[in-house]
């Protein structure tokens, strides 16, 4: 199974699929979260084609094709839209590039370890460098963000950023995504030091990071086409308010968060206004 695309329309998918299906080339039609409906090929071997052929239909659904194929079909269809639920796995891989899946992948096999009884090791070997001669480990100005104390931190963290890092990565590519962990991971984590120590870790810097990333590229270039539902900010940023409350005595990297999401405003800042886009 691969996912093609998301359309919000799901009659004009369905006409999409019933050409397709004219052609022999099998497509299904499946529910997504925030109302869209995701299409999906059934046979990778036809994955070339069906791509070329789904440019040109974006391009113009309304081609009299597509509504023959759509009526050809119309008496041999015994229900109006077939919707094919994917696994949980395949929808995963679906919304995420490599690089969303291999951290989350990192993030909790480290996890795994550290409940088997290995976290002194870990958090030795991957905690912010204390400056003590261990500055000259530059892993560790990165590695930090893979460290995760509890369940609910991991699972809280993986969800951001399989969310924001797999649009991320699907709109801009795995590069892109790359510069925003790295750069935020960084920036949040000598923030964290500075105030508090090396006794933090956890991907919610970087998560911060691609929200303020995809929140700035939405208000100040919409026409890229990278935005953020308003709920998730709203959410986010209350949650970001909450921390520095420290709510039943949680112990919250407050500055990771709040310099990750400036560091990912600034670099919205520079992409959107002081980089041109690439011509394609």
């Amino acid at each position: 199974m691969h996912r093609l695309a998301g359309l919000n329309n799901p009659r004009l998918a369905q006409a999409f699929i019933d050409y397709m299906a004219s052609r022999g080339i099998p497509l299904s039609l499946a529910p997504e979260p925030e109302g869209r409906f995701a299409i999906w090929l059934e046979d990778s071997q036809y994955l070339v084609e069906a791509e070329a052929e789904l440019n040109l239909f974006l391009a113009n659904p309304n081609d009299s094709k597509y509504q023959a194929a759509s009526w050809a079909l119309a008496e041999s269809r015994t229900a109006k839209f077939t919707y094919h639920s994917p696994d949980l796995l395949t929808l995963i891989r679906a919304r995420a590039g490599p690089l969303t899946l291999a951290v989350m992948v990192a993030a909790m096999v480290i996890y795994g370890l550290w409940l088997f009884g290995f976290e002194q090791p870990l958090f030795r070997w991957l905690h912010f460098p204390l400056m003590q001669g261990d500055e000259w480990q530059l892993w560790r100005f990165f590695s930090h963000a893979l460290i995760h104390f509890s369940t609910l931190h991991l699972l809280f963290n993986c969800l951001w950023w399989w969310l924001l890092g797999g649009q991320l990565e699907r709109h801009s590519g795995s590069t892109k995504l790359l510069q925003v962990f790295l750069i935020s991971a960084l920036i949040s984590g000598f923030a964290q030091f500075w105030f508090h120590g090396s006794g933090f870790g956890g991907l919610s810097g970087v998560v911060y990071a691609l929200l303020g990333y995809l929140w700035w590229m939405g208000w100040l270039v919409p026409e890229r086409g990278l935005a953020i539902p308003k709920p998730y900010v709203v959410f986010m940023l209350a949650w970001l308010v909450i921390g520095f409350a420290q709510p039943m005595g949680m112990s919250i990297a407050n500055q990771a968060h709040l310099f990750g999401l400036i560091s990912g405003c600034v670099i919205a800042l520079v992409d959107g206004k002081l980089r041109r886009p690439a011509r394609s």
